[in-house]
């Protein structure tokens, strides 16, 4: 059931219209920050763990985490490298090629990324000659891109910061930002720096996974304190309308297990018609619920089932003496591992191809995290795909557990074996 939290959230009110918190989205209980790998030097030290209880804004339905930690403390220095997924850079060629293509940019244009990782993205740009700038907040990321040679500007973004950049690099033609939008606790001020930065006749794009999808499909693990906000697009409307942009197109995409790809413009800019594809999503979104308060209610016993489901096979497997493995220590995992109680006593490992983790273990559950090569040694019966997001690069990577019979899992919207 339901229930108001009114005397839980005292003080605590919604980061866009800053009315009071009442309405339980879901309460995944106490989590450790997802991306906080353990070294073995640390495993006998205490970790701090937060609540990661969802609301919904009674007023302006934004569903949102309250923040506990700043942003400096979680994405100062950062383990999430976007290259490591060849499917993630082949999206970003993809989006690179559409963009020079329907708006025409060239050497004369500039395009800006905001949380621009390690350049797994601006380099397609640089590759046609066009100038770009990175805006990453993470040193030890930004530094992977500085090499590649993306110039790249370390800062989180806000009204202050855009008004620095424009001073020092001037506007951007196209202002793009790949799942960030989520991440920002203060986003008044990331939209209000955006429209600072940006060009007169300059676009905007932004990808952030879609609440609608995440509703559906139960994708309870994409909720973590890194994501602050979980967006559905009649929300996003308005916040960029509150800024003074209008979004005049916006695309359904299949990354993340569902995200959402808007385009914006500022609202000055009438040569930019709005497209029937803002419509048709809006509808979309009414008709599934996403306008009223009362649709939100039934989420939390949909993530009750999911765990349940995933204990029932992950507790079958093992009286029936299989071995269970993990591929992938993604943000998502953590959340997944510590809601549902899985530790080593089901997963004996995971593994990562990113070596920023390898050697360590996640958070709060504590499996260690090896190189992949340790499947291959381990030959388990089943691999637990942790970015399921992700599971046919990493089930076609990984191909070779068929030799001896071992199988696929995922566990999201229901687990399955394949």
């Amino acid at each position: 059931m339901m229930q108001d939290a009114s005397s839980s959230t005292a003080g605590f009110e919604c980061r866009f219209c800053r009315a009071p918190l009442r309405t339980t989205f879901v309460d995944l209980g106490m989590s450790p920050l997802c991306q906080t790998h353990i070294s073995v030097d640390q495993l006998h030290e205490m970790e701090p763990f937060y609540p990661l209880h969802a609301y919904v804004c009674d007023a302006c339905l934004l569903v949102q985490l309250q923040q506990f930690v700043a942003p400096q403390e979680i994405f100062t220095e950062y383990a999430y490298f976007s290259s490591y997924s060849s499917s993630w850079v082949e999206h970003a060629r993809r989006y690179t090629d559409l963009m020079v293509e329907r708006f025409g940019l060239g050497p004369s244009n500039r395009v800006m990324e905001i949380a621009s990782n390690d350049g797994y993205l601006l380099q397609h740009f640089v590759a046609r000659g066009i100038p770009v700038l990175g805006i990453e907040p993470a040193a030890n990321v930004a530094k992977v891109a500085v090499a590649k040679g993306i110039p790249t500007t370390v800062q989180f973004l806000g009204r202050e910061t855009a008004a620095q950049i424009v001073a020092e690099s001037g506007t951007a033609d196209l202002l793009l930002g790949n799942n960030v939008l989520a991440h920002v606790p203060d986003i008044n001020d990331f939209v209000g720096g955006m429209k600072r930065l940006l060009a007169p006749g300059g676009i905007i794009t932004m990808e952030f996974p879609h609440l609608q999808r995440l509703m559906e499909e139960g994708q309870f693990d994409t909720i973590y304190h890194e994501h602050f906000s979980y967006l559905s697009f009649v929300v996003v409307e308005k916040i960029f309308a509150h800024h003074g942009i209008t979004l005049f197109d916006v695309e359904q995409l299949p990354t993340h297990g569902g995200s959402l790809r808007i385009y914006g413009r500022h609202a000055e800019n009438a040569a930019m018609p709005v497209g029937e594809r803002v419509g048709l999503l809006r509808q979309q979104e009414t008709a599934a619920g996403m306008l009223r308060l009362d649709h939100y209610r039934g989420f939390g016993e949909r993530v009750k089932q999911v765990k349940r489901n995933l204990l029932r096979f992950l507790i079958d497997a093992r009286e029936r003496g299989k071995k269970v493995v993990g591929y992938g220590a993604p943000g998502k995992g953590n959340t997944l591992l510590n809601y549902c109680g899985i530790r080593t006593d089901f997963l004996d490992f995971t593994v990562d191809a990113n070596p920023y983790k390898q050697g360590k273990f996640t958070p709060g559950t504590r499996i260690p995290i090896l190189a992949p090569d340790a499947i291959r040694e381990a030959r388990p019966d089943y691999v637990l795909i942790l970015p399921w997001n992700l599971k046919d690069e990493i089930s076609t990577q990984a191909a070779y557990v068929r030799e001896w019979g071992g199988q696929f899992v995922v566990p999201i919207p229901t687990a399955t074996v394949f």
